[in-house]
């Protein structure tokens, strides 16, 4: 900085802007305070002097933004940070900030998004405090220490994802790709609390592939498995977004049909039959379903699904192919 060019009064203003900093940081090593952290991203210190609205920080930030020392204004003011704050960050950060300064919250923490110089976003984490009021207790200096957590959100971020990934495989039929047996059995358990709470009608229905074992026999267990996946495609193919269909267990398949009443259930099923009984096989051959309806009369979720599997074994031995509900 040119100070020859300066007029006194500016001269003094520096002055005093650098003894209020000497005082500070005499202050922090008598007072050994906790801004001395060593993790990894430490971008170093801060200080705001409120009054003047004038920052001082570590050069580390400006350059884990992109810029350079000349190309940010002099003085250096609060609002060339919280301008670039992510427009999802601006107002709990700026709430953060006014909270400890007015409203009695110890210290300013928070975590935000700041545009860069090349337009993307980086993650900081900040924390300070104020460390000198005015006679009148307003806040006159803040001092606080701010890390570069870029790299710690991209790894929770891609976890976060490896975990959903994870969480959807733990619920899908390895066989078949649709929901398995736990995921259709909690998802119908929802459907039914929220069946008592709106009083809408909820249906379940209990497909089984007709003489599944005689495929297997006839054909080997590797057409058996195409099988198996190719009418779960045509069910869930067959059905809505807000419903679902699981795999209950070996040939046999779970629709549950939120707010839906039973003989509605029962037109959807008969479509799924139809395309059931066309599909033909490479080998030459087709296959029929059985299926059994019911709609959910404020029983427990094994009795309710039990009346639906009754049916389905009662519309086999009426000669299969074919629906029966209760």
């Amino acid at each position: 900085m040119d100070y020859t060019s300066m007029t006194k009064e500016e001269l003094l203003e520096v002055v005093s802007d650098l003894k209020i900093l000497n005082d500070q940081l005499l202050l922090e090593q008598r007072q050994s305070t906790d801004l001395n952290y060593s993790w990894t991203g430490n971008l170093g210190h801060w200080y705001w002097h409120v009054p003047t609205n004038k920052v001082i920080c570590n050069p580390h930030k400006l350059s884990a933004l992109g810029f350079d020392i000349s190309e940010v204004p002099n003085p250096l003011t609060y609002q060339f940070f919280t301008d670039r704050l992510h427009p999802d960050d601006h107002e709990m950060t700026m709430t953060a900030m006014l909270d400890h300064m007015y409203h009695g919250t110890k210290v300013y923490e928070v975590e935000y998004r700041i545009l860069c110089k090349d337009g993307s976003y980086r993650w900081f984490y900040d924390r300070g405090s104020i460390t000198k009021r005015d006679k009148s207790g307003k806040p006159v200096f803040l001092a606080g220490i701010v890390f570069d957590i870029t790299d710690r959100k991209e790894k929770q971020k891609q976890l976060e994802q490896d975990n959903i990934v994870l969480l959807e495989k733990t619920r899908k039929d390895e066989m078949t790709g649709i929901q398995n047996h736990r995921a259709v059995v909690e998802f119908l358990n929802d459907q039914m609390a929220i069946s008592i709470q709106t009083k809408q009608p909820l249906s379940v229905a209990m497909i089984d592939i007709d003489d599944f074992k005689k495929v297997n026999d006839q054909y080997g267990h590797v057409v058996g498995d195409e099988v198996l996946r190719q009418t779960a495609q045509i069910i869930a193919d067959s059905v809505r977004e807000t419903d679902l269909v699981g795999r209950y267990g070996g040939e046999e398949y779970l629709v549950v049909f939120s707010q839906t009443k039973k003989r509605d259930a029962e037109k959807v099923l008969s479509r799924i039959l139809s395309k059931i009984r066309e599909f033909q096989y490479e080998q030459g051959f087709c296959v029929t379903v059985s299926a059994g309806i019911s709609q959910y009369n404020n029983e427990t979720l094994s009795e309710f699904v039990a009346r639906a599997d009754k049916c389905m074994y009662e519309a086999k031995k009426a000669g299969k192919d074919r629906i029966f509900f209760d």
